[in-house]
């Protein structure tokens, strides 16, 4: 394990109440299965109460995660403080702007995650929503691919994403998601009304659940022989598209 590695990850149960009780944002938070001692229990109390994510694993992930004594726990430390998206989308109304938001449903590679962050950034997406669970860890690997994005851009940890996704079209900003399982083309689409682009993880894209709750899915031209982007590049265009009609709108105003 590096030295940044060993920075962003502490373990023992001490430590981990001390980071809990301290308000620290952690990422997540790995319990050995079957330990139940007073100190895990006050650990998953904690944890729950501040709706930390926790999974419970074997002995045998824990110590290939650390050779040292970690007593049943170890916490990963994020590298962000998560925003939220309550106060982001009133704020965005509040001013009389257009929300425009981006929803990552299980993308797990951190690399992608960094990319997509920058891209976001620099398209001027008001904030990342992540699942607290299933998502890439959002780390100093992370920070770094995002080239210092996720500085800036503010992101919002989602208990569960198809709530947030109601509570989106409740708010008045409509959920398209991009995905190749359609015949609506993205620049079919009107994106100058407040809008959530929905991507979906590397392996399957956006879950069918969700989308079946979204407004509206749409899909990107392809003219080759592969039926699928990366998703850090489908998230570019798809981010872009909704740049260039709004620019394109304003612009005829």
């Amino acid at each position: 394990m590096n030295n940044q590695a060993t920075k962003e990850l502490i373990f023992g149960t001490r430590p981990v109440l001390e980071a809990l009780h301290a308000g620290k944002e952690i990422e997540k938070i790995l319990v050995q299965k079957n330990a139940m001692n007073e100190a895990i229990k006050n650990i998953l109390h904690l944890a729950y109460t501040h709706h930390i994510p926790v999974s419970k694993v074997p002995v045998e992930k824990l110590n290939r995660i650390t050779r040292k004594n970690h007593q049943g726990v170890v916490c990963y430390l994020s590298s962000v403080i998560y925003a939220s998206l309550d106060n982001i989308v009133n704020e965005k109304y509040q001013s009389g702007q257009s929300p425009f938001l981006l929803m990552l449903d299980r993308v797990t590679d951190m690399r992608n995650f960094g990319a997509i962050a920058r891209t976001a950034e620099c398209a001027g997406v008001d904030a990342l929503i992540v699942p607290a669970k299933g998502g890439a860890i959002i780390n100093s690997d992370a920070m770094k691919t995002s080239a210092g994005a996720l500085h800036f851009i503010p992101v919002c940890r989602s208990e569960n994403l198809k709530e947030t996704i109601i509570y989106l079209k409740n708010s008045g900003i409509q959920v398209i998601a991009c995905t190749e399982k359609t015949d609506q083309l993205i620049y079919e689409q009107d994106f100058n009304a407040p809008v959530c682009l929905l991507l979906g993880s590397e392996e399957d894209g956006v879950s069918p659940a969700y989308l079946k709750l979204a407004d509206g899915n749409v899909m990107i031209h392809m003219g080759g022989h592969i039926a699928s982007l990366n998703v850090s590049v489908a998230a570019a265009i798809a981010m872009y598209e909704v740049v260039r009609q709004r620019r394109y709108f304003q612009s005829r105003q």
